[in-house]
Formats: C-alpha cells, sequence, structure tokens
C-alpha cells in the first residue's frame, strides 16, 4: 500500500521526506481495509475514521511503525495486534530529516504506550519458507500475462524480461522499504527502542527476511507487465477491439492486480492459484492515500473453511474418473471474494473486479449479479473448456466492460501514425523533386 499510486493532489506529500504508511486491517482472519496515508492524516488516524469501533479485536498491519498520535487512538480503539515492517517510522528518524529531537521523544512516547497498553505490538519478522522464492518465481513465469505475451510475440524472451523487471523492482523497493546502511539502521532500532535487534544473529536474521520479502514482492510484480507496452483495455472477446477510457489509471489498474496477484499464493489448490480483489470508487471520503477508492473485499481459491485440506480430492487430470476430481470442491476466487467481502455492493457507485485468471462459467453469473460493471483480468482461457470447467460464458458476458491485458493500442497507433507521417513526408518530398526537376528543365 505504501506503492499505491498517488493522484496529482497527493504527489507532493510522497515527494516529501515523511515516509508514507500503509495499513492492512484483518478481522478474523479476513481482510477489511487496505489504507495508506494521505497528505493529511496518517493511516492509523485513517484506520479510525474509517473503522471506528469496528476496530475491537482486529489486527492491524502496519509498513512503518506507527507514531503515537496513532498509536494512542488505535490501542484505544481496542485493537488485539499491532505489527510493523521493523525499518524507520512514519515520522522518521533519519539525521538529515526535520527536528530529530521531536522525533525521538515521539519514539519514547510509543514505547511507553506499547508497554502499558492491552493490544500486542510487535515487529513483524515473518521469515520466507526456503521453498517459496523459487515456486514464486515458477508460478510467476507462468502467469496469464506473460504467457499471453509469449504467444503474442515470439520474440520475447521471458527469462530474460523476468529477472531484469525483478531486479529494477527490486532496487526500487529496496529504497522505499529498506534502511541500506546497516548501521545507520542499528541507530533507527535503538531510538525506537529496538535495541534487542540490533546483536548479531538477530540484526542479520532481521535484514535477510526483509530482503527476502522484497525479492519476493519484486518477484510478484515482474509477473505483470509494465503499463508502457501492455495495459488493461477495454475490448469485445468477439469481435472488433475498442479502447476505452476506464475509470481508474493505468497504474492503480496494474497496482490492483498486482494485489490480486499476491493473493493468489494463500492458495490450497496445488496447481494454480487465482486471487481476485474488489476495489469501489466512492463518492466521497478523501481522507485516505487512495483518493476515492476504497476496498470491498478479496479472496482466493481453497477448500471449504474449517476443512482438512487432504480430506478432498486433489486430482484435476480430465482422463481420471470424475468422482476423484477438485473441481466440485474447491472454492474459485471469484465465489470467496463475495463470501466474505467487508463492504457492501453499491450499485450507484463504480466497482472494479481484478482476478488473475478469466473467470469460469460458475462465477461469471455471480459477478453479474453483484452488479459489477468493470472487470479487469487476463484472456488465455476465454472461450476455453478445461475439463469440467469452461470459460465460454465470460466471452458472451453482456453490459459489462471487459479489460484484458493486452498490447498497448495507443503506442500501436502511435507507431502507425508515425509510420505514416514518415511516409507522407517521403510522397511530399518526391513531388518536390519532380517539381523542381521540372522547373530546371524548364530553365535549360
Amino acid at each position: 500500500m505504501e506503492a499505491f499510486p498517488s493522484d496529482k493532489q497527493y504527489h507532493s506529500c510522497r515527494n516529501s521526506q515523511v515516509k508514507i504508511t500503509g495499513l492492512v486491517v484483518v478481522q478474523n482472519m479476513k481482510i477489511i481495509g487496505l489504507h495508506c496515508s494521505s497528505k493529511d492524516l496518517h493511516a492509523g488516524q485513517i484506520a479510525i475514521v474509517k473503522h471506528a469501533s469496528n476496530l475491537r479485536g482486529c489486527d492491524l498491519y502496519f509498513s512503518r511503525k506507527p507514531c503515537a498520535t496513532c498509536l494512542k487512538m488505535i490501542v484505544n480503539a481496542g485493537v488485539n495486534r499491532i505489527s510493523y515492517w521493523p525499518a524507520d517510522p512514519e515520522i522518521s528518524l533519519l539525521n538529515e530529516i526535520g527536528n530529530s529531537t521531536d522525533a525521538t521523544l515521539d519514539a519514547k512516547a510509543v514505547e511507553r504506550l506499547k508497554s502499558n497498553s492491552r493490544a500486542h505490538v510487535c515487529v513483524l519478522l515473518q521469515p520466507v519458507p526456503c521453498y517459496m522464492q523459487q515456486f514464486v518465481e515458477e508460478t510467476s513465469k507462468k502467469s496469464d500475462f506473460l504467457q499471453k505475451i509469449c504467444k503474442t510475440d515470439p520474440s520475447f524472451k521471458l527469462d530474460e524480461y523476468f529477472v531484469k523487471y525483478r531486479k529494477n523492482k527490486f532496487r526500487e523497493f529496496e529504497q522505499l522499504f529498506l534502511i541500506l546502511e546497516p548501521e545507520v539502521h542499528k541507530d533507527i532500532l535503538k531510538k525506537i527502542g529496538l535495541e534487542n535487534l540490533c546483536e548479531d544473529p538477530f540484526f542479520s536474521n532481521l535484514r535477510q527476511h526483509m530482503n527476502d520479502l522484497i525479492f519476493l514482492l519484486a518477484s510478484v510484480n515482474a509477473s505483470v507487465p509494465d503499463i508502457s507496452d501492455f495495459g488493461f483495455y477495454c475490448r469485445d472477446l468477439q469481435g472488433t477491439e475498442n479502447v476505452h477510457e476506464q475509470s481508474i489509471s493505468q497504474e492503480t489498474a496494474r497496482h490492483c492486480m498486482i494485489q490480486a496477484r499476491l493473493l493468489s499464493y494463500r492458495t490450497e489448490d496445488h496447481k494454480i492459484g487465482v486471487g481476485a480483489v474488489i476495489w469501489a470508487e466512492g463518492k466521497s471520503g478523501h481522507c485516505d492515500g487512495t483518493g476515492t477508492l476504497y476496498l470491498v473485499g478479496c479472496g482466493y481459491n481453497c477448500y471449504p473453511v474449517g476443512s482438512e485440506y487432504a480430506d478432498f480430492p486433489q486430482m484435476d487430470d480430465q482422463q481420471k474418473d470424475r468422482e476423484i476430481r477438485k473441481y466440485r470442491y474447491i472454492i474459485h476466487a471469484e465465489q470467496n471474494v463475495f463470501t466474505f467481502r467487508c463492504r457492501d455492493i453499491k450499485e450507484e457507485e463504480k466497482t472494479m473486479f481484478f482476478v488473475t485468471k478469466c473467470p469460469c462459467d460458475e462465477c461469471v453469473p455471480l459477478i453479474k449479479a453483484a452488479g459489477i460493471k468493470q472487470i479487469f483480468t487476463g484472456d488465455l482461457d476465454a472461450g476455453k473448456v478445461k475439463d469440467d470447467i469452461t470459460y465460454k460464458t465470460f466471452s458472451e458476458l453482456q453490459g459489462v466492460r471487459k479489460f484484458i491485458w493486452q498490447n498497448n493500442p495507443f503506442k500501436v497507433s502511435a507507431s502507425t501514425h508515425s509510420v505514416s507521417r514518415i511516409l507522407t513526408t517521403a510522397e511530399e518530398r518526391a513531388r518536390d523533386l519532380e517539381a523542381h526537376s521540372g522547373h530546371l528543365a524548364r530553365m535549360h
């Protein structure tokens, strides 16, 4: 959420030296809010404005340690747990920024609030499993978006693109989420009351865990191509392509799709993970760094809640007995996002559905019945039949703007226009030369 695309009014805030803070609000293991700090409010304050007494019993995950102003309110709201990314807090303590004395006093106030509160406040230290990075890399390369480029452009070198783009993204996230100098990082940790993390092996492990998580995020980011060459554009799957202006920017659409890709890694399906997230564009509520956008719900494909994974069939081979296939038991990401959404879908507001895979015939009627008018997805499976599931209904869906990840039509048209200009110029020069030659002949 720190990297959530900003509008023009918020642009100046992101260029300031106060760090943007992202926040995830979780209630009963369900994400009910995704927020980032705005020009006027910190992430913790936004949580109070958006959720108020509903924060009781919730778990809050901050991308920066919350300041005293935020912490005293969210603690008073009765939250269960507050976790944060162990870098510099929202009011930065780096020496060259602002008044370090005030920042240090604030950090001490945070520690006092933390030690006296009922809520459990902790550093978010979750090491990435040893196999996770390899799994994410392999599945990212197989993502609907990259595979579509491979099919449409034979010259596209997938491995080369993925490694290069991930490297660039890692550098970008490293600047955003890490304090690059270890000694400066230790000094920050001491000032915010985390002296116990400054000694090895704790400090080395901390840095390694942070690097691993950032590398993981960069890998997921590389699975959705950059919008300069590719993007979400509205087109009729049955015929000609018609480009329409979508309600949100290309950057925001791509960011929301990456959120869906991240969700897909929570899957219980051993073969493929699918993630879905719904955002709506409200008519008010500009306090959040997301502008008028707010989260409606998110989901991923899994078996029913409370069941044992091994109790259900795992097979997906269509050659096997239908009775031992998984399709009748797996709950699709689209189905889960409606089941566990945190807000109602309002007909008068623009609601946008982001899903990493083309919706199947089971899910399309749900999306249509919910009144959602915009679907952002890939379309490699559109119109196909796979085992017990078909994707034909999505292609025939009427009254919905389907935004499909495809080659940038604006770039193509721009290139065509350039070629046209060159040809026109060449023709004009040829006519000029011909006229000039005729003039010289007459003079002769």
